[in-house]
């Protein structure tokens, strides 16, 4: 049998990798040189898609682990 916390700890770090990405490609977009299938998009969706890249790295994952938590008592 394995462990649950395995996978939550690979679960939390996908979490942070997709939110990178959305950052690398938020400010790729955002500067002009974002991949030829997103080329029609503005500069500001690209900053707004940075924006949500940040707060998916740094905020989802303590959110993710604070309902995982156990509570007090058990």
């Amino acid at each position: 049998m394995s462990d649950p916390a395995v996978g939550r700890y690979f679960m939390l770090q996908a979490v942070r990798l997709s939110g990178a990405v959305l950052v690398l490609l938020g400010v790729m977009i955002g500067t002009g040189r974002g991949p030829a299938f997103l080329d029609g998009l503005p500069q500001e969706a690209g900053y707004l898609l940075a924006a949500a890249g940040i707060f998916e790295f740094f905020f989802v994952p303590r959110m993710i682990a604070r309902k995982w938590r156990t509570p007090d008592g058990q």
